[in-house]
């Protein structure tokens, strides 16, 4: 379910790509509640990788999808999904379908601007768990948020 909720966020403006920012190369992903208590900051440089990672709530088995630095700007590159579950699929002319080679399979070549370098999700229980992963740091957010809205975004270095 929160997979499918995260595709609906990342479609609902597709093609808005936003110009460079000057100098946004040094980039930190972030996770801020509210009120405005940060519950993460990660290093993300100028083409660093990063991945939400989660529980499928009905299935159970590891959802994830993965950003990249680009120019200062967060583009969702890709996804991995186990399973056409509740929520989760390939959308015809959205990337490339291809078999992961254990039963699931990888949308790559997405490479989708997400308006605004940031968006909102609500972290689900330990069950769910979900986690930012990025330079070898995994952080979960259901374990400092569970059930919040967190805004995850990519922002400039401090």
């Amino acid at each position: 379910m929160a997979g499918g909720a995260l595709s609906l966020l990342l479609t609902a403006s597709p093609g808005m790509a936003e110009p460079a920012r000057p100098g946004g190369a040094a980039a930190a992903l972030t996770a801020t509640l509210s009120d405005g208590t940060e519950i993460a900051r990660l290093p993300v440089p100028e083409g660093g990788e990063w991945c939400v990672l989660w529980r499928h709530s009905v299935q159970g088995f590891e959802v994830a999808d993965c950003y990249e630095n680009r120019g200062g700007r967060m583009v969702l590159m890709r996804s991995h999904q186990p399973d056409f579950a509740a929520g989760l699929g390939h959308i015809p002319g959205r990337g490339r379908q291809a078999s992961d080679g254990d039963g699931g399979y990888w949308i790559t070549g997405i490479e989708e601007p997400v308006p605004g370098d940031a968006y909102v999700l609500r972290a689900g229980s330990m069950a769910v768990d979900h986690r930012l992963s990025a330079g070898g740091a995994t952080v979960s957010l259901s374990e400092r948020a569970a059930r919040a809205r967190i805004r995850i975004a990519l922002e400039p270095a401090t």
